[in-house]
């Protein structure tokens, strides 16, 4: 099955710390592998031993040996149900490729924001410290402020609106 595929190719501990999982989320996925594995385990297990009844030991140990023949009748009369699960399987594989379609498409979409980060950083990183910059680089770099400046000069205003509010006064007259 395809389940079983991807579930031995997917790598937890990867998931867990590239989309920065919370601690429920993670501690919830692992308690749910723990389960799938218990199960799988206590499967496995029951499947090996042996499923046939011995009538004969019932017999010799009780001394009704009418329930013991009622059992064995019941026993080889009864007859599991059948049910057709062939188009909720169909709907699980369905939901599962969309599910891995989904995933592949969200981890090209991280490997891309990962790169501009990677960018940004090294951007970051070769920049100039701030102590080393100019007003021309600041200009160069927004246009803006230097607008802003410039037309703050013309109308003859040497203050920040704001600056007084949120630093205070400091002129001493």
């Amino acid at each position: 099955m395809a389940s079983k595929t991807a579930a031995v190719a997917v790598d937890f501990a990867r998931i867990y710390s590239s989309l920065g999982l919370g601690k429920e989320t993670i501690a919830a996925v692992q308690a749910f592998r723990k389960r799938h594995a218990d199960a799988q385990r206590l499967s496995n297990q029951y499947s090996s031993q042996p499923t046939t009844v011995d009538f004969a030991h019932y017999r010799s140990v009780l001394k009704n040996k009418a329930i013991v023949d009622e059992a064995e009748k019941l026993l080889k009369d009864f007859k599991p149900v059948t049910y057709d699960v062939s188009s909720t399987i169909k709907a699980i594989e369905a939901f599962e490729a969309k599910a891995v379609e989904k995933a592949k498409e969200t981890e090209q979409k991280i490997d891309v924001e990962l790169k501009e980060l990677q960018a940004t950083l090294a951007n970051i990183e070769d920049a100039r410290p701030f102590d080393q910059l100019t007003t021309e680089d600041v200009a160069k770099a927004h246009p803006r402020i230097a607008e802003a400046v410039e037309t703050m000069m013309k109308k003859g205003k040497w203050t920040v609106p704001g600056y007084k509010e949120k630093f205070g006064d400091l002129n001493v007259m």
